[in-house]
């Protein structure tokens, strides 16, 4: 069996490739999707697609609209999300990205430091699991190939 796991979260850290590592060196089945993470491409993909917006609020909005076009294909399909909130960037996209998996029925899988726990404590209450660490995370998708 192989899963697909959308990693949802702030694009400025190496998180992600932290966890695909992990998960490779555990050879476990895992295909992994998440956001763009080329953050220009991300915000200049409207005016890609559509051309040149009369000013950014158009810009933002063309560019919103083909984000989340992509992100909800890609979490619909996905087996499990993992939203980390991280210390330092602010977490807006991935409170929306947690959302949209609880929303979709997606099993959600949190990875929060301890200082947030009372600043995400509806959410995860929300989410199958809330761990602190990627270590946590990567010992969570362990035990499902168990």
């Amino acid at each position: 069996m192989r899963l697909t796991v959308y990693l949802a979260g702030e694009i400025h850290s190496a998180w992600r490739e932290e966890v695909k590592v992990k998960a490779t060196a555990l050879n476990l089945p895992i295909d992994f999707v998440g956001p763009m993470e080329d953050h220009d491409r991300s915000d200049n993909i409207g005016e890609e697609i559509l051309g040149e917006q009369p000013n950014a609020i158009y810009k933002d909005a063309t560019a919103s609209n083909f984000n989340n076009l992509r992100t909800e294909i890609l979490m619909k399909k996905a087996d499990l999300v993992i939203a980390l909130f991280g210390e330092k960037y602010k977490q807006w996209n991935t409170a929306m990205d947690a959302s949209a998996a609880v929303a979709y029925g997606k099993p959600l899988l949190l990875i929060r430091q301890e200082a947030h726990h009372h600043a995400l404590k509806e959410l995860s209450r929300k989410a199958h699991a809330t761990v602190e660490t990627v270590d946590q995370a990567i010992k969570a998708l362990h035990y499902i190939f168990e």
